[in-house]
């Protein structure tokens, strides 16, 4: 515990991949500190579980086509289902959005998805309310993925690799001496070390301070409606999307986002009671625009009326479901002013960032790991150009744009 080659701090899914990816190509010295007792009681255990690659910048689209091929080929059971991603646009700007992203993914080598029609909209998930849609987008490669298995997965294999994991531990702060980062100062003394990263979601910004940077990562309350359903759903529902104002729902699966038995001490299970959901559970949720910028992660019961507002008019058939009250949560979101990651080295030498992901950490977090891994040990990632999210970029002015922000 007094030094180590390179120290992650954050021990939620981008961390563990981080380490997952370090002490694959070798690099076996490497020390996870996390405060929680166990895993996954951060946001990676409060995620809805969702994959796309249906996004609007060619770098998520890219970081999301990899991590796809990575759930579907791991052998590790991540529960990927590609039920896909059903976008619906209700103005001809949001269907030309559609139209154009669609080219992109494509072209980016995204096989299968694809505009729809109301009849095909209807089809794939009878009793949408369709009278306002023009036309959708559908991602047969989208789908559903268990964040916990993920993070079980990544974290195992790397502390079977050599890496350590050390729970209980709070970092106060980063140490820095000639520019150049040096340790880390922690509740429990200074453990040296010459790489420190910093994985620590919506509480970035407060750590990177202590280094001399002020990071532009905020954080943002979003709440998860669980829903219960008597009737039978419709078969290989897929995850919905209204575009008019990001009101999304997916059915939960049977041990949804509930990670396999622990393999590794201090591994242990959020008390969410996710495991056993019926196969007529759902999650519902949206982008509350009245949300304010903060930490609490305290459930709001005034956000289920909100929902179920969205929910009478785009799903009717759903607006007799029941609200099962002890699952409905909330999270926090990271975001940047771009809604884009923040990956790699900056002005202080050995410090490297993997924050800011705005709500699709869970989702990228098998290119994210590979990618600083690269950088860490090779000074660049290879296998895939990230440069453009660097964090010069905010300074610079050069912003990315994605519009479909859920």
């Amino acid at each position: 515990m007094k030094n180590a080659e390179v120290i992650i701090i954050g021990g939620g899914v981008v961390g563990a991949s981080v380490a997952y990816h370090l002490t694959e190509r070798g690099c076996r010295d490497v020390l996870i500190l996390e405060r929680e007792d166990s895993l996954g009681r951060g946001s990676t255990g409060k995620a809805t579980g969702g994959v796309r690659a249906q996004f609007e910048t060619e770098i998520n689209i890219k970081l999301s086509l990899y991590s796809l091929d990575f759930f579907r080929d791991w052998e590790f059971d991540c529960e990927y289902e590609p039920r896909g991603y059903l976008f619906l646009a209700t103005d001809e700007k949001q269907f030309d959005f559609l139209k154009r992203t669609g080219n992109k993914q494509r072209s980016l080598g995204y096989e299968g998805v694809a505009l729809v029609d109301t009849g095909t909209i209807l089809d794939i998930v009878p009793g949408l309310n369709c009278e306002d849609i023009v036309g959708g987008s559908f991602g047969p490669r989208d789908g559903f993925i268990n964040p916990l298995a993920i993070l079980e997965g990544f974290m195992t294999e790397a502390v079977l690799r050599g890496a350590r994991l050390k729970t209980e531990i709070n970092v106060r702060s980063i140490i820095t001496k000639g520019g150049r980062a040096v340790g880390v100062e922690t509740s429990e003394g200074v453990i040296e070390s010459e790489k420190v990263v910093i994985c620590t979601g919506a509480w970035t910004r407060k750590l990177a301070a202590t280094a001399g940077l002020d990071l532009p990562v905020e954080p943002l309350r979003r709440q998860i409606v669980w829903a219960r359903s008597e009737n039978a759903l419709p078969p290989d529902l897929p995850m919905v999307i209204d575009m008019s104002n990001g009101f999304h729902f997916r059915q939960v699966l049977d041990g949804d986002q509930s990670a396999s038995a622990p393999t590794i001490p201090a591994f242990g299970h959020p008390s969410s009671g996710r495991r056993g959901a019926s196969g007529s559970d759902l999650m519902l949720a949206y982008p509350d625009a009245d949300e304010k910028p903060g930490f609490s992660t305290e459930f709001d019961d005034g956000f289920i009326d909100k929902v179920y507002e969205k929910v009478r008019h785009r799903a009717p058939f759903l607006a007799e479901t029941t609200v099962v009250r002890e699952k409905c949560r909330a999270g926090l979101y990271e975001n940047t002013p771009d809604h884009h990651a923040i990956l790699g080295g900056c002005e202080v030498g050995g410090l490297y960032f993997a924050n800011g992901f705005s709500g699709h950490g869970v989702m990228h977090s098998p290119a994210t790991g590979r990618a600083l891994a690269e950088i860490i040990l090779d000074g660049q990632a290879s296998f895939l150009d990230v440069s453009s999210l660097i964090i010069e970029r905010f300074a610079k002015g050069e912003l990315l744009h994605e519009t479909a922000f859920l």
